[in-house]
């Protein structure tokens, strides 16, 4: 059987993490399968990249110029909806033609458009979508926090400025996927407990069969290791107790790291004296902003996509925080409990 995961991204992001070790897990147990992204970061002859060119970028943008524009020309949310109105038709691709079953992951911001997924639902391979967030299940957004109209029908959509009405984003996208899903032999695979509910709730997916299946992780590399050594490959001090706290991008307020930023002060009042002995181990895109926001000594980190490097830091700090607002069962949490850290 041959499997063609189809991911934006070849590392960059959990999806695109959680979509890789599937391919390996799978190879690793006698199935042929392969990897369709758009942006391409190493040379794994499985991973197929599509060709670059100024097209891409132009679709990219055009997506945005769309949200940019039904946002009254503010840059608030740009990234936390997506439209699917531009992607590339991957049906005539070798990779697509030979494969048995076809397995969508991430395939936002210009991978994938909703006349994409149609044609591909058309070729009549069977299709599975494993959901790294909401976006499948709601109209335009990835989470939607309060909002909890995509149970019944997107409109008036919070991250959106414009007025409702049927020119509203959010409700025509909304129509455009609920007319897609209406016959659409797909099978939706969540990653948590959380997710499924979510998705269960939402009237796109009202009678759809959803199937929770976690992400898969290496526990041959994400184990204990000896914390005096890890901290030295880290060049971390050895007399510290150390907090972890990481992100793809740090300022990201779903990831609550102003939620971090209080409770730390909170225990640096309780326990001043934990000041000179407390540190935390921040590592993602724009770390070092964290180090005049907290009480505690913060090591800046950026973001890391060697995973030998990252089972180092996991075994070199004594707890994982996590403080995400929403959050579709992390490989975070996954690796550092495989690596014994609370």
């Amino acid at each position: 059987m041959r499997v063609l995961i189809i991911n934006t991204s070849e590392r960059i992001g959990g999806a695109a993490v959680a979509a890789g070790r599937l391919m390996e897990s799978l190879k690793n147990n006698g199935i042929k399968a392969k990897m369709l992204v758009r942006d391409k970061q190493t040379d794994q002859i499985s991973v197929v990249g599509l060709k670059r060119s100024w097209l891409h970028v132009w679709k990219f943008m055009w997506e945005r110029l769309v949200i940019w524009s039904a946002n009254r020309f503010h840059r608030n949310h740009m990234f936390d909806v997506d439209i699917a109105n531009t992607g590339t038709d991957i049906t005539s691709l070798p990779e697509f033609r030979q494969a048995d079953v076809i397995h969508l992951h991430w395939v936002n911001q210009g991978m994938l458009s909703l006349k994409d997924i149609r044609k591909i639902l058309s070729s009549g391979k069977p299709v599975v979508w494993t959901m790294h967030d909401m976006w499948p299940c709601t109209g335009i957004c990835h989470y939607a926090r309060e909002c909890t109209k995509y149970r019944k029908e997107c409109h008036h959509c919070p991250y959106i400025y414009k007025e409702g009405g049927r020119k509203d984003l959010s409700y025509r996208t909304f129509r455009n996927k609920q007319e897609l899903y209406a016959h659409a032999p797909i099978h939706f695979v969540t990653c948590s407990h959380w997710l499924k509910e979510q998705a269960q709730s939402s009237a796109l997916l009202a009678g759809k069969e959803i199937v929770n299946i976690p992400n898969a992780i290496n526990t041959n590399l994400f184990k204990p290791q000896k914390k005096e050594e890890a901290r030295t490959k880290c060049m971390l001090p050895q007399n510290k107790k150390l907090i972890l706290f990481g992100s793809v991008k740090i300022t990201d307020k779903r990831k609550g790291v102003e939620y971090l930023i209080e409770s730390c002060k909170m225990l640096a009042e309780k326990h001043p004296e934990w000041k000179e002995s407390l540190g935390v181990v921040v590592f993602g895109n724009q770390s070092q902003q964290l180090q005049e926001q907290l009480p505690f000594h913060v090591y800046p980190l950026p973001y890391i996509k060697n995973e030998h490097e990252i089972v180092n830091i996991y075994n070199a700090v004594d707890l994982f925080a996590i403080p995400s607002l929403e959050e579709n069962l992390p490989n975070m949490v996954m690796e550092a409990m495989s690596c014994g850290v609370p």
